[in-house]
């Protein structure tokens, strides 16, 4: 059953993708095609964030050491699926115009702070592979706490966006703030 999880959660993984595929090529975007695939690739980064977050924690639970062996897959599932909202953004919205896309990143804080979030998960992409946690030691660990800031930023980049609706927003930041909280060592905290 081992041998086989880890090619499940490949699987379900691609499933997002799958889904706005089909509503691309099925026409099935709604009234705005273009804010549907956004907010869709947006919510699944978001998703996928929540979801490499949980892996240790769930291992903590379950004294299961499977759950951190996909962590790295779900983090390069949250480049793919951030890669791709910003792809819809800069490619669809803007049509490649790198003139209104920079005057929105310094002008407004959701497109600056999702930016950045994006910009900070290039090194823990290119630095996912076994050979690099080898070549890299304990700067590999450090590097990869990352993460925790993409994680805030993508939140604060959901919630900064949303103008008038803030409860799906807040769900994501109390669930990565909860995430977050899970990894304090408490106990070292108050040995102290």
């Amino acid at each position: 059953m081992i041998k086989y999880f880890k090619p499940s959660i490949f699987i379900l993984s691609t499933i997002p993708f799958l889904v706005i595929t089909y509503k691309i090529f099925f026409n099935k975007l709604g009234p705005e095609p273009v804010k549907e695939i956004t907010h869709f690739t947006g919510e699944w980064a978001l998703i996928f964030i929540c979801l490499t977050l949980s892996m240790r924690p769930l291992k903590k639970i379950t004294n299961l050491n499977y759950w951190v062996k996909v962590r790295r897959m779900l983090g390069l599932f949250v480049f793919f699926y951030t890669s791709l909202h910003l792809l819809t953004y800069v490619g669809i919205d803007h049509r490649f115009n790198w003139q209104p896309i920079l005057n929105d990143v310094v002008k407004k804080k959701y497109i600056f702070v999702g930016f950045a979030a994006w910009v900070l998960l290039i090194p823990l992409t290119i630095t996912s592979s076994q050979k690099m946690i080898i070549l890299l030691k304990q700067n590999w660990k450090k590097l990869h706490r990352l993460i925790y800031i993409i994680a805030i930023l993508g939140s604060l980049h959901f919630i900064w966006l949303s103008k008038t609706i803030y409860f799906k927003p807040l769900i994501y930041f109390v669930l990565i703030t909860v995430l977050l909280a899970l990894r304090i060592n408490f106990k070292r905290i108050f040995e102290k």
